[in-house]
């Protein structure tokens, strides 16, 4: 069989043949992947298979005869948002001197980079992040509600 090279048009068709290949549970490095695909015809470099998997889903575990394979989750990845920072925010909230953000279980940090980032616009001081909770400080208190107007409109327009 001639092989083929790997192009956009024939991407979708490898990324089957890859999801077949890692359902097999018998390929536990990216060289068998490698030499799995060029038995069928294809020809793809290590970096190409690096991001299919990555694209996929796919995660390293342990088979029926307890050997490190590649293979796909049982759940599939969760529908892409088009504002994941909104879904890693819980509330935001304030009082007279301080806006406090309350978000999922590890994001505050990454969420707390983001504001001081643009701490100028936002009109703020700073941050002080927990692992999910981050305080802000705005630059005036007198001005907190026009700090929290600005903070909630830079939430719904920014995409990571």
């Amino acid at each position: 069989m001639p092989r083929q090279h790997i192009t956009r048009r024939k991407y979708s068709s490898i990324e089957e043949t890859l999801k077949t290949i890692l359902l097999s549970d018998t390929v536990g490095t990216q060289e068998e992947i490698k030499k799995a695909l060029e038995e069928l015809g294809y020809e793809i470099n290590q970096s190409k298979i690096s991001r299919l998997l990555r694209k996929l889903g796919a995660i390293k575990t342990s088979n029926e005869r307890n050997q490190i394979v590649y293979t796909l989750p049982l759940e599939p990845a969760p529908q892409a948002s088009k504002n994941i920072l909104s879904q890693l925010i819980i509330s935001i909230r304030t009082n007279e001197t301080l806006i406090v953000i309350h978000t999922n279980p590890g994001s505050a940090s990454l969420i707390g980079r983001l504001v001081d980032h643009h701490r100028d616009k936002l009109h703020l001081l700073g941050t002080v992040a927990g692992d999910d909770t981050l305080f802000i400080a705005p630059k005036s208190v007198k001005h907190i509600a026009k700090t929290l107007h600005a903070i909630q409109l830079w939430v719904a327009d920014t995409l990571i």
